[in-house]
């Protein structure tokens, strides 16, 4: 980087980056420049020793978590609050992506969870109809939203922070398209640990002719302990720059679609 000099040394500068990938599924060249204060030259450099060492994954655009490393994987998930401040940079450019895939008079389902709350904010002002189950993001379309809102009925769980019936009943709501996001993700398919969150996907998914999975690359190295829906029934997934080859052609192989986001003023 022209002007700034480099004040870490090769070592300190690979710990940063370690310790970074503990934070975020994926770090780009220029993520790492402002961090480390470093030309993009550098940084390659630092990115490929890492990959060849096996510590971290090189990936389009920069590096990534290597499966199995950052972050130790968890059986059960997150509190709500604590997962929203996660990855945001990654969730948000997810979301704007999978905005472009709403048409105006949609009926669409939005599940729980951080990414597709990003994504209802989104669409708030759109002429749509939503159905959600997510507590925070019905609170947030009734008070800032134009659209038409469905909210689905029973109790508040305040964590996972979704609605849900004690005695739980296919919704009598069809959409087009449900959004859903997800724990982990396996060759098994989507995986989550809560076992409301198990029971409410399981009836929503019989109640949209498309799956579209909103994961941040992430969720690859999670393994939560129950599969929800198999690959066969996802016909879009939208991640980040961060999911391995190995990953993409999982995905891609199933036959789903694979659509990368990156962060804004990066897209291709």
């Amino acid at each position: 980087m022209p002007g700034r000099k480099e004040i870490v040394s090769d070592f300190d500068r690979h710990k940063i980056i370690k310790d970074l990938l503990k934070e975020r599924p994926f770090a780009s060249v220029r993520d790492l420049q402002k961090v480390l204060g470093v030309s993009a030259a550098t940084v390659r450099r630092d990115i490929d020793k890492l990959h060849e060492t096996g510590i971290a994954q090189k990936v389009y655009g920069g590096v990534s978590a290597k499966d199995g490393y950052g972050a130790a994987p968890r059986a059960s998930a997150r509190p709500y609050d604590e997962n929203r401040d996660i990855a945001v940079e990654a969730k948000q450019a997810i979301a704007r992506v999978a905005e472009g895939l709403v048409r105006d008079g949609d009926s669409i389902i939005v599940h729980a969870g951080s990414t597709c709350y990003y994504l209802g904010m989104r669409l708030a002002r759109r002429n749509l109809k939503i159905y959600t189950n997510s507590m925070p993001l019905a609170a947030y379309l009734g008070e800032h939203g134009t659209c038409q809102l469905v909210i689905a009925g029973g109790e508040l769980h305040r964590e996972p922070g979704i609605i849900h019936a004690v005695q739980p009943q296919q919704p009598s709501f069809f959409a087009s398209k449900f959004f859903l996001g997800t724990q982990g993700i396996s060759e098994e398919g989507m995986l989550e640990s809560h076992p409301l969150l198990v029971r409410a996907i399981s009836a929503l998914s019989e109640c949209a002719d498309e799956i579209v999975v909103l994961a941040d690359s992430r969720k690859f190295t999670l393994r939560p302990r129950n599969a929800v829906l198999p690959l066969s029934r996802v016909s879009t997934l939208v991640t980040d720059e961060g999911i391995s080859d190995k990953n993409a052609k999982m995905i891609e192989d199933a036959g789903i679609t694979l659509m990368i986001a990156r962060p804004a003023g990066e897209q291709a």
